[in-house]
């Protein structure tokens, strides 16, 4: 008898290769995060290791979900996050000078996570209703427009720049595949770029103001603003071609990397791994997200393939936003590195991303692949 004979269909199914591939990822993530701490799996390994054990157990009983399940919810699904947004705005805790958070009794929940996946199933949505012959007219625009608006200003208001740039980046990606013509891309460009020194000057933060300004010369405030960012570089290029070696980052331990568990994890590991840790960890995020696009490319129907594009992008977002923002090359704005930087948000949004993409792609798969 086959091995694949003994093994249940629904287990079959499942795409092996990228469960290990995710198992890889966090893996190595929670090694770093081990060094981090000086050889210790408290406070974060041992935590990190448990959520993603929980979180990866929800992606694969997500992955069961029958896919037109997914265009049943979209809407529903992104109205009870958007009314738990406002339920933030009048409701929510503020920690750290920030209001992100709904706690109901000893559940803390953060909705805005849950908006990034429900952002791009709704605008799938949205397209997959409307009739092709409309796509290409301006009646395809205002609705999406105001489906993507609404949760990314109630996230702004909180604030949180970061999150707000997602839920935007995964709402316009799916337009954009949906077919809305590249002029109106390209108009909506320029418009931002007028917008962008109204916005930087009266509609942020001070912080967020600093970050955006400090990334373009970090060096004009080493020890304020710029200090992240200068210590990330520093970090970066010390780890050279092979890195210092496992538990011998001297500027997460001594402490002159801050939050090298969280949003700068990857110049930790760069300075203990080097270039080729670096390149290998990305090369694993390519993978996955090229998994994703393969995914979306063999869905059944319209909703499915934007869904999944979509998805995949999101968590694109998430490892060129991080890579960028620890390279300086872009401003600070909180975004980790899913399944590696400390904290359960990102981690949990990824794998219900990679869930939902597991439901689309066995409806595409009718054949076991074990």
């Amino acid at each position: 008898m086959r091995l694949g004979e003994l093994v249940p269909a629904p287990v079959a199914r499942l795409p092996w290769g990228v469960l290990l591939l995710l198992t890889a990822i966090g893996g190595f993530g929670t090694v770093v995060l081990f060094s981090a701490a000086g050889g210790s799996v408290t406070p974060w390994a041992s935590s990190q290791a448990l959520r993603f054990c929980i979180f990866m157990g929800m992606a694969i009983t997500l992955s069961w979900v029958p896919a037109r399940i997914w265009g049943a919810i979209a809407l529903p699904g992104y109205a009870i996050t958007l009314a738990a947004l406002f339920g933030v705005e009048m409701l929510g805790a503020v920690r750290g000078g920030s209001q992100r958070w709904l706690e109901l009794g000893p559940i803390r929940l953060q909705p805005s996570e849950f908006m990034k996946p429900f952002i791009v199933l709704a605008v799938a949505k949205f397209y997959d209703m409307l009739p092709p012959n409309e796509t290409r007219k301006f009646g395809a625009i205002w609705p999406a427009a105001i489906l993507i608006g609404l949760p990314a200003g109630l996230v702004m208001l909180q604030p949180d720049l970061g999150t707000a740039l997602m839920i935007t980046g995964g709402g316009v990606v799916v337009m954009f595949l949906a077919g809305i013509p590249l002029r109106l891309f390209i108009g909506g460009a320029l418009g931002l770029a007028l917008f962008i020194p109204l916005a930087v000057n009266y509609l942020l933060h001070d912080y967020q103001r600093n970050r955006v300004l400090i990334f373009l010369n970090p060096e004009n405030d080493p020890l304020g603003t710029g200090y992240h960012i200068s210590q990330s570089k520093i970090a970066i290029g010390s780890g050279g071609l092979l890195g210092k070696g496992f538990g011998n980052g001297s500027q997460v331990h001594l402490d002159y990397l801050p939050e090298g568990h969280t949003d700068f994890v990857f110049a930790t590991m760069a300075e203990e791994w080097g270039l080729v840790g670096g390149l290998l960890l990305i090369l694993a995020f390519m993978l996955l997200i090229r998994w994703g696009m393969n995914v979306a490319h063999r869905a059944p129907d319209r909703f499915s393939r934007l869904a999944a594009a979509g998805l995949a992008t999101t968590i694109f977002y998430y490892v060129a936003i991080n890579l960028m923002m620890v390279m300086g090359l872009a401003p600070v704005v909180g975004i980790p590195l899913p399944l590696v930087s400390f904290g359960g948000s990102a981690q949990m949004t990824t794998l219900i991303c990679v869930g939902i993409l597991m439901s689309i792609n066995r409806a595409s798969t009718r054949q076991p692949s074990w």
